[in-house]
């Protein structure tokens, strides 16, 4: 299934993602967001991809890849691609909700892999690589299962939606050879070949949600 599905998909995007403009956040002193933060999990294949989108998204303040979901406490890398974990390849998202709301990053996430493969994205398949939005909140979960709803009522993609949408459980964060991958290996083959052109169209679409430089995280 191709990056951008169809005409239908981006036409109810827009709608959704650009009916309010980005907002101008007030600072403090030292320069930080004075607004409280919040949160979102979001598990869309391998996180390395994952974790270059968002860090893009003006609004969002960091991006850790991690894993969630599973039984193991702290697990590892090799762990969890041994598929006995219960654990998912995740990002964990905190942004500024008066600049980037919810509904921005659930329309990022729907269009940025395919949610209608289970557990499979691309050539990585395994129960690590599914999709899921863990939520955090209520709101959360009525936003994201609203969404999903929508989007099979349209036939947005041409199979249904798989995505899991689940209570946030067990987060730990990744090996720190994973954070900032891609902005730290752009060089690497599976960045050049594989990330760098879905970053590419990404970077069409949401050009108006986009940071003007993205800082190391």
């Amino acid at each position: 299934m191709k990056f951008f599905l169809c005409s239908s998909i981006f036409v109810f995007f827009t709608i959704i993602n650009y009916a309010q403009p980005l907002k101008t956040v007030q600072m403090n002193n030292n320069n930080h967001p004075m607004e409280a933060s919040e949160t979102a999990y979001f598990g869309e294949g391998c996180f390395w991809c994952t974790e270059a989108f968002f860090q893009r998204i003006e609004g969002v303040l960091s991006v850790q890849s991690g894993y969630g979901g599973g039984h193991v406490e702290n697990p590892t890398y090799e762990q969890v691609c041994d598929k006995k974990t219960g654990h998912v390849e995740i990002t964990k998202i905190v942004y500024n909700p008066k600049i980037v709301s919810f509904d921005d990053l659930l329309a990022v996430f729907w269009k940025t892999h395919d949610p209608t493969t289970l557990d499979r994205q691309g050539n990585d398949a395994g129960p690590q690589y599914r999709s899921v939005i863990f939520y955090v909140n209520p709101q959360q979960k009525e936003k994201a299962e609203n969404y999903k709803r929508e989007l099979d009522k349209i036939h947005a993609f041409e199979r249904p939606i798989v995505t899991a949408i689940e209570p946030f459980k067990n987060y730990y964060p990744a090996e720190a050879y994973h954070q900032n991958y891609y902005n730290d290996n752009a060089s690497q083959g599976y960045c050049k070949y594989v990330i760098q052109p879905k970053l590419e169209k990404f970077e069409q679409v949401f050009k108006n949600k986009l940071k003007k430089a993205v800082p190391k995280q």
